[in-house]
């Protein structure tokens, strides 16, 4: 008797402990952001998700132009149970605040080069209008009408993007040259420069270099 006694006691006093599943209640300040639970699509604006005994679930939610927000809730002995409430106060995401959709990001334009204009001033012009944006240049030879900036370089809160410019001599008769602006993104923060690696072409250009290609079609161009 004595015994069940024991017994029943520390069932009452396990089972209170016990892990059980969990239900977090998903909610963004974005109706229509998406929330997704382990790679799959779970609803938009608002989701209750559950986390089975034991387990872990991943929860990322995401609207284009804003950042992204990502959370893992863990259901496990030892670990904080998970919220029963859990909202993302979305923020508009810098990079794309900063910079502008464009066709003319990493895209080689031919410049037809104004006939009246001499070879020399021509050459110089276009160092001219490279500096008004950028502060190195890498490498300039005159000779074979080839220049290129060194990579400009800005962080954002998700973001690091990468920007140069490269002018080199399409064909002599008419003089002609082609301009690339390269625009690269890197998906995370204080990215190296040099990591090439971690850098893919992006389609847009920061708002301080969108009038680059039009300056030398304006100032160079046979108009």
């Amino acid at each position: 008797m004595k015994l069940k006694s024991l017994l029943a006691a520390s069932l009452f006093l396990v089972a209170p402990f016990a892990i059980k599943a969990q239900t977090v209640q998903i909610s963004a300040s974005e109706a229509d952001a998406k929330i997704i639970v382990d790679g799959q699509i779970l609803g938009t604006g608002n989701a209750k998700i559950k986390v089975p005994k034991n387990s872990c679930v991943n929860v990322k939610v995401q609207k284009s132009g804003f950042l992204r927000y990502e959370q893992t809730f863990c259901n496990k002995k030892g670990m904080a149970e998970p919220p029963k409430k859990q909202f993302f106060d979305m923020k508009k995401d810098d990079a794309e605040e900063a910079s502008i959709k464009t066709d003319q990001a990493n895209i080689d334009f031919s410049i037809e080069i104004n006939k009246s204009q001499d070879v020399s001033e021509v050459w110089k012009r276009a160092n001219q209008i490279v500096t008004d944006y950028f502060d190195a240049i890498e490498v300039a030879d005159k000779e074979t009408s080839y220049l290129r900036t060194s990579w400009s370089i800005q962080s954002f809160q998700q973001n690091t993007i990468r920007t140069r410019l490269i002018i080199k001599l399409s064909k002599s008769e008419p003089l002609t040259y082609k301009v690339k602006l390269v625009s690269e993104y890197s998906g995370a923060p204080l990215t190296s420069v040099k990591a090439d690696e971690q850098f893919h072409d992006w389609d847009r250009v920061l708002r301080k270099y969108q009038n680059v290609i039009s300056d030398f079609t304006t100032r160079l161009g046979n108009q």
